[in-house]
């Protein structure tokens, strides 16, 4: 097999994983964000629109793993370094798009429910999307 091969592989890990779980992450926010609306609407209150927020937060988990691609696929390093650093990283970056999700999800519920404490939500989303900018920040460092 031709080692510039594991590079490639590497690069399509580490977007692929974190695509991935920004969709799952995105859909469990999303769909509490939706429901958050629906209850909103059969009271006859008006929907917060900063409920958005909550279900897009998981999607920049993917734009970190691009700029990390773009990264490996320019690096000299060790082509099996670049595969096991994108395998590693992707699944890092999904679970915390992952986690994300379901922690804004909680957020879309508290906030919807109630209409107070949204910067307390957003802050606990943040700490989450934390993981991927370490991730991103220290992978990119090694490479």
């Amino acid at each position: 097999m031709d080692m510039e091969l594991l590079r490639y592989i590497g690069a399509a890990c580490v977007f692929g994983f974190s695509a991935i779980g920004s969709v799952i992450g995105a859909r469990i926010a999303g769909l509490a964000a939706i429901g958050s609306w629906k209850r909103s609407y059969q009271a006859n209150k008006q929907g917060s629109f900063l409920l958005v927020a909550f279900a897009g937060a998981p999607l920049t988990q993917t734009i970190y793993a691009f700029i990390l691609m773009s990264r490996m696929l320019g690096s000299g390093k060790n082509p099996f370094f670049i595969m096991c650093s994108g395998i590693i990283s992707g699944i890092a970056m999904s679970l915390s798009a992952v986690g994300q999700g379901q922690v804004a999800a909680a957020g879309c519920d508290a906030y919807g429910e109630t209409g107070k404490g949204y910067s307390n939500y957003i802050i606990v989303v943040g700490l989450l999307e934390t993981v991927a900018l370490f991730v991103l920040a220290f992978t990119f460092s090694v490479l």
